[in-house]
């Protein structure tokens, strides 16, 4: 069952063609997430076009035997075409893809049970992508410190508001690690730079994924927090508390200035549209506003020494779990572990003798979770 297939069918002809108790099903899931998981109608409506290849994967199939239907779902949604045809569906749609028929097959067992009886219980755990695929497909593209210096280092014209604001826009996607549409709705009062952290909440104006609300807390890096702290001083001079930090800019004659207009819907296509020209001006390949995301986090992960940087760097991505951020970003660092891996013949091998050793044989397990805490904490200042 093709992709082209899938995209050419029209949304009045889906429930004909497909099993109506599947579609039922999946609806009222949708219906779950939004009323239970506080989902918004924005990833609600992602998510339905995910769900929709499920029920088109099984046509007229209930989904309770989804086990025995052929191809398998991963192999399906690794066949699906990209937008115009152009390759295939990019590694993190399929992923999140088969990641959200998971949620659906275990809620649906909870929720369902006589239906889905037949079901093993641990079937739902197969709706993942190969192995060899994850990480031959994973090399991810993402932005680099030296990038963002080069961004960031761009000549640009006293009078050259608007540019000012895409310098600035990038240091902060990348200090921050802000999902593009919180980052284009974050209002001036959100932003602490003194204490150098940002209210993600929704309820001033904030569009975090799923609504969530969390204070998240910006990386210490002299440079960028300098661009950054530069553009704040002049839009607080000019904007009220409630403008827009990546406020719109209005072109008269030449000149420009700030506006208090309220953005449109789009407003994170806009940014895309203007970082273009910052990576132009910089002779830099292009990357979009995520891919400064993925390079906030590929530095944290690089730069953390305890299980406690690493949770504290989830927490600032604002996952639910700290395995979602061992999910999509370790294998961003796959040529590092290659590298610290290659480095271990360098190390001493010298272990603690004599008087340490007996002390660290005598303390209970307890105890010795505390001293690893503690030497690993002082190797780090």
């Amino acid at each position: 069952m093709g992709s082209v297939v899938a995209r050419s069918i029209v949304e009045d002809d889906l429930e004909k063609m497909i099993n109506r108790k599947n579609y039922l099903l999946v609806q009222e899931f949708l219906k779950y997430l939004a009323d239970v998981k506080l989902v918004g109608d924005q990833s609600n409506r992602r998510y339905w076009f995910y769900l929709r290849h499920l029920l088109l994967w099984a046509m007229e199939t209930f989904l309770g035997q989804a086990d025995c239907i052929r191809p398998t779902f991963p192999v399906y949604v690794m066949s699906l075409s990209a937008r115009h045809g152009k390759g295939t569906l990019a590694y993190e749609s399929q992923r999140k893809m088969l990641e959200l028929a998971k949620q659906f097959f275990v809620w649906a067992k909870a929720n369902h049970i006589a239906d889905f009886r037949s079901l093993p219980s641990s079937w739902p755990e197969t709706l993942r992508l190969p192995r060899q695929k994850q990480y031959a497909e994973i090399d991810h593209i993402y932005i680099t410190l030296d990038d963002i210096l080069k961004l960031t280092a761009c000549h640009i014209g006293e009078d050259d508001i608007a540019q000012q604001r895409d310098q600035a826009a990038a240091a902060m996607l990348f200090l921050s690690g802000m999902r593009a549409n919180a980052f284009v709705t974050l209002p001036i009062s959100a932003i602490d730079l003194d204490e150098g952290h940002i209210k993600q909440w929704p309820e001033i104006g904030v569009k975090t994924k799923n609504s969530k609300k969390a204070t998240t807390f910006l990386l210490p890096i002299p440079e960028l927090l300098a661009v950054v702290k530069k553009w704040d001083n002049f839009a607080r001079s000019r904007l009220s508390p409630a403008n827009l930090w990546y406020a719109p800019i209005e072109n008269h004659w030449g000149d420009q200035t700030l506006s208090e207009n309220e953005p449109g819907k789009n407003r994170n296509h806009a940014l895309d549209r203007r970082l273009k020209l910052l990576f132009a001006q910089a002779n830099l390949p292009y990357r979009s506003a995520h891919k400064f995301r993925h390079g906030h986090a590929v530095y944290g992960l690089q730069h953390a020494r305890t299980m406690a940087d690493y949770k504290a760097i989830s927490l600032n991505l604002m996952h639910e779990d700290i395995k979602v951020t061992d999910q999509i970003y370790a294998p961003l660092l796959n040529k590092e572990v290659k590298q610290r891996i290659a480095g271990l013949s360098n190390l001493s091998t010298t272990r603690p003798e004599g008087d340490l050793q007996t002390y660290f044989s005598s303390l209970s397990d307890a105890d010795l979770s505390i001293a690893i805490r503690i030497a690993a904490e002082r190797m780090v200042r």
